[in-house]
Protein backbone atom coordinates (compact mmCIF):
# COMPACT_ATOMS: atom_id res chain seq x y z
CA UNK A 1 0.00 0.00 0.00
CA UNK A 2 1.49 3.20 -1.06
CA UNK A 3 0.05 7.26 -0.04
CA UNK A 4 -1.02 9.06 -2.28
CA UNK A 5 -1.39 13.23 -2.49
CA UNK A 6 -4.51 13.90 -0.71
CA UNK A 7 -5.80 16.09 -3.96
CA UNK A 8 -5.73 12.67 -5.75
CA UNK A 9 -7.66 10.60 -3.29
CA UNK A 10 -10.54 12.97 -3.15
CA UNK A 11 -10.02 13.45 -7.17
CA UNK A 12 -10.93 9.96 -7.24
CA UNK A 13 -13.68 10.02 -5.23
CA UNK A 14 -15.33 12.56 -7.26
CA UNK A 15 -14.74 10.65 -10.00
CA UNK A 16 -16.55 7.78 -8.47
CA UNK A 17 -19.45 10.17 -7.76
CA UNK A 18 -19.66 11.52 -11.18
CA UNK A 19 -19.57 7.96 -12.46
CA UNK A 20 -22.79 6.86 -10.51
CA UNK A 21 -24.33 10.32 -10.78
CA UNK A 22 -24.16 9.65 -14.71
CA UNK A 23 -24.99 6.06 -14.50
CA UNK A 24 -28.14 6.63 -12.44
CA UNK A 25 -30.57 4.05 -10.26
CA UNK A 26 -31.24 1.78 -12.50
CA UNK A 27 -28.14 1.98 -14.13
CA UNK A 28 -28.44 3.72 -17.90
CA UNK A 29 -25.57 2.66 -19.56
CA UNK A 30 -27.07 4.60 -22.72
CA UNK A 31 -27.01 7.87 -21.12
CA UNK A 32 -23.16 6.55 -19.81
CA UNK A 33 -21.87 5.60 -23.24
CA UNK A 34 -23.35 9.10 -24.82
CA UNK A 35 -21.52 11.15 -22.19
CA UNK A 36 -18.57 9.06 -22.83
CA UNK A 37 -18.93 9.61 -26.58
CA UNK A 38 -19.41 13.12 -26.30
CA UNK A 39 -16.34 14.09 -24.13
CA UNK A 40 -13.92 12.18 -26.27
CA UNK A 41 -15.24 13.81 -29.36
CA UNK A 42 -14.21 16.87 -27.93
CA UNK A 43 -10.81 16.05 -26.66
CA UNK A 44 -10.24 14.71 -29.59
CA UNK A 45 -10.23 17.27 -31.72
CA UNK A 46 -8.16 18.96 -28.84
CA UNK A 47 -10.51 21.13 -27.23
CA UNK A 48 -12.90 19.76 -23.87
CA UNK A 49 -13.81 21.03 -20.33
CA UNK A 50 -9.75 21.72 -18.95
CA UNK A 51 -10.87 19.92 -15.72
CA UNK A 52 -9.17 16.74 -14.17
CA UNK A 53 -12.63 14.92 -13.56
CA UNK A 54 -14.10 15.32 -16.48
CA UNK A 55 -10.85 14.33 -18.02
CA UNK A 56 -10.19 11.19 -16.51
CA UNK A 57 -14.38 10.03 -17.02
CA UNK A 58 -13.30 10.44 -20.43
CA UNK A 59 -10.34 8.12 -20.12
CA UNK A 60 -11.08 5.63 -17.37
CA UNK A 61 -12.74 3.14 -19.74
CA UNK A 62 -10.04 3.16 -22.07
CA UNK A 63 -6.93 3.72 -20.49
CA UNK A 64 -4.11 0.76 -20.60
CA UNK A 65 -1.52 1.18 -17.77
CA UNK A 66 2.22 -0.11 -18.23
CA UNK A 67 3.48 1.41 -15.18
CA UNK A 68 1.51 0.79 -12.37
CA UNK A 69 3.90 1.27 -9.81
CA UNK A 70 5.28 4.22 -11.88
CA UNK A 71 2.13 5.91 -11.75
CA UNK A 72 1.97 5.36 -7.75
CA UNK A 73 5.24 6.99 -7.54
CA UNK A 74 3.81 10.26 -9.77
CA UNK A 75 0.55 9.78 -7.57
CA UNK A 76 2.53 11.20 -4.10
CA UNK A 77 2.60 14.72 -5.79
CA UNK A 78 -0.37 16.46 -7.30
CA UNK A 79 1.23 19.70 -8.84
CA UNK A 80 4.15 19.19 -11.02
CA UNK A 81 5.75 15.73 -11.43
CA UNK A 82 6.60 14.89 -14.89
CA UNK A 83 3.75 15.22 -17.42
CA UNK A 84 5.49 13.39 -19.99
CA UNK A 85 6.75 10.44 -17.93
CA UNK A 86 3.15 9.89 -16.78
CA UNK A 87 2.06 10.38 -20.91
CA UNK A 88 4.18 7.37 -21.67
CA UNK A 89 2.78 5.20 -18.45
CA UNK A 90 -0.69 4.93 -20.10
CA UNK A 91 -2.15 4.44 -23.25
CA UNK A 92 -5.52 3.68 -25.23
CA UNK A 93 -6.63 1.77 -28.31
CA UNK A 94 -8.43 2.54 -31.01
CA UNK A 95 -10.84 5.60 -31.30
CA UNK A 96 -9.83 6.47 -27.83
CA UNK A 97 -6.34 6.94 -29.05
CA UNK A 98 -7.73 10.12 -30.84
CA UNK A 99 -8.99 11.28 -27.94
CA UNK A 100 -5.85 10.39 -25.67
CA UNK A 101 -3.40 12.00 -28.12
CA UNK A 102 -5.92 15.10 -28.16
CA UNK A 103 -5.69 15.36 -24.88
CA UNK A 104 -2.09 15.05 -23.72
CA UNK A 105 -1.04 17.60 -26.75
CA UNK A 106 -3.56 20.19 -25.32
CA UNK A 107 -3.50 20.05 -21.76
CA UNK A 108 -0.22 17.99 -20.45
CA UNK A 109 -0.20 18.48 -17.09
CA UNK A 110 -4.30 18.00 -16.41
CA UNK A 111 -3.94 14.55 -18.45
CA UNK A 112 -0.91 13.87 -15.96
CA UNK A 113 -3.44 14.32 -13.05
CA UNK A 114 -6.17 12.42 -15.27
CA UNK A 115 -4.35 9.79 -16.15
CA UNK A 116 -2.92 8.96 -12.28
CA UNK A 117 -6.62 9.76 -11.13
CA UNK A 118 -8.38 7.06 -13.09
CA UNK A 119 -5.41 4.69 -12.22
CA UNK A 120 -6.02 5.29 -8.54
CA UNK A 121 -10.13 4.97 -9.35
CA UNK A 122 -9.55 1.37 -11.41
CA UNK A 123 -7.09 0.14 -8.50
CA UNK A 124 -8.35 1.15 -5.45
CA UNK A 125 -6.35 -1.40 -3.18
CA UNK A 126 -3.16 -0.10 -4.38
CA UNK A 127 -3.38 2.74 -2.40
CA UNK A 128 -3.82 3.96 1.15
CA UNK A 129 -6.96 7.12 1.28
CA UNK A 130 -6.20 9.04 4.43
CA UNK A 131 -9.40 9.04 6.60
CA UNK A 132 -9.95 13.06 6.70
CA UNK A 133 -13.55 12.42 7.86
CA UNK A 134 -14.47 14.81 11.22
CA UNK A 135 -14.43 12.05 13.15
CA UNK A 136 -10.90 10.61 12.63
CA UNK A 137 -10.46 14.28 12.69
CA UNK A 138 -10.92 15.08 16.30
CA UNK A 139 -10.07 11.33 17.60
CA UNK A 140 -6.95 13.20 19.43
CA UNK A 141 -8.48 16.26 19.99
CA UNK A 142 -9.27 16.96 23.61
CA UNK A 143 -10.92 20.56 23.13
CA UNK A 144 -7.83 22.12 24.50
CA UNK A 145 -6.50 24.71 22.70
CA UNK A 146 -4.15 27.54 23.37
CA UNK A 147 -6.53 29.79 21.61
CA UNK A 148 -6.77 32.98 23.05
CA UNK A 149 -10.17 34.02 24.82
CA UNK A 150 -11.48 37.28 24.75
CA UNK A 151 -13.67 38.99 27.44
CA UNK A 152 -16.02 41.66 26.44
CA UNK A 153 -13.94 44.29 28.97
CA UNK A 154 -11.04 43.81 25.92
CA UNK A 155 -12.83 45.66 23.30
CA UNK A 156 -12.35 49.05 22.83
CA UNK A 157 -14.80 51.29 24.20
CA UNK A 158 -15.80 53.31 20.55
CA UNK A 159 -15.79 49.60 19.26
CA UNK A 160 -18.31 48.40 22.02
CA UNK A 161 -20.47 51.68 21.85
CA UNK A 162 -21.63 50.73 18.22
CA UNK A 163 -23.64 48.18 19.20
CA UNK A 164 -24.55 49.87 22.60
CA UNK A 165 -26.32 53.06 21.03
CA UNK A 166 -29.92 53.32 21.88
CA UNK A 167 -32.49 54.77 19.16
Amino acid sequence: MRKVHPEFAYQSRELEGQIDGILGDPPDRKNYKLMQDALASEYAAGGGIEDVNMMSFALVDHLKFSDPKGLLREAEEYEGGDAAAVIAMASCDGEAAKMYAGMTEAHPELARQAIITAFLFKHPRKWDDDDQSLEQLSKNDDGDDDEETYDEDDVGSDFAQMFDKED
